[in-house]
């Protein structure tokens, strides 16, 4: 027996907290009859549980991709507007796989998808603190003052960012390429803390997520991650 939220995760739906939303918003239903409430149990043997209609089982093999992102690209399973997502580009894997977190429409780069509800939770809990490395080209040269204010926390609309990286890794005229590390993922947030010292983010670009790393993945290309690295993740 486990929690439905959990059996829900674990057959690669959604993470743990994506899937009391689709519970709470009645999208569930176990043995034909709709679950608004939590803590719930299934027996994985003998009860039938459903997402939008359609039988969840645990039979589902467990896929983990790595992409890289283009810009112009949302990240979600569908959009609203009828804008292209990240999963136009998946092709060749009959798997249902999800995006693990955001990346940012104009920000391109390194974006892992999977059907593994447990590792979701893992790498997008706030708790977990997975840093994730980005190279920025930004406008002017940041003093070391700025740097420091960076690295020591900003406060950036209602919260105050956590401990963070920024080096300088060349200057290119009245721009400059930075090396930024965060272990926080809000909303736009790398464009948000460069705004706030005073350089504005012109290209954004995501090489490492833990110790995955973008490598030679071609723009708008994936692969299969390693064992190797799917170890990483979860360890």
């Amino acid at each position: 027996m486990m929690r439905l939220q959990k059996f829900l995760a674990a057959a690669g739906v959604a993470s743990r907290r994506k899937s009391e939303e689709y519970i709470k918003d009645g999208r569930v239903k176990l043995n034909g009859e709709t679950v608004s409430e939590m803590g719930i149990s299934v027996d994985e043997e003998k009860d039938i549980v459903e997402f939008d209609g359609k039988k969840v089982t645990m039979e589902e093999k467990n896929v983990y991709i790595l992409l890289n992102k283009p810009v112009g690209y949302v990240t979600t399973a569908k959009d609203q507007f009828g804008r292209k997502t990240v999963l136009d580009l998946i092709d060749g894997v009959s798997e249902r796989v999800y995006p693990v977190g955001r990346l940012d429409y104009d920000t391109e780069g390194l974006l892992l998808l999977t059907n593994d509800g447990e590792l979701t939770y893992k790498l997008t809990h706030p708790k977990h603190r997975i840093e994730k490395t980005y190279i920025a080209h930004i406008e002017g040269v940041p003093s070391e003052d700025e740097m420091k204010r960076f690295c020591g926390g900003l406060k950036i609309e209602d919260y105050v960012t956590s401990r963070a990286e920024i080096e300088i890794i060349r200057k290119k005229g009245k721009e400059s390429v930075v090396k930024i590390v965060i272990g926080e993922g809000r909303n736009r947030q790398v464009r948000k803390m460069c705004a706030c010292i005073g350089h504005e983010v012109k290209k954004l670009k995501r090489i490492k997520e833990g110790n995955i790393e973008l490598g030679d993945v071609k723009c708008g290309q994936w692969r299969f991650l390693s064992d190797e690295e799917i170890a990483s993740l979860k360890n």
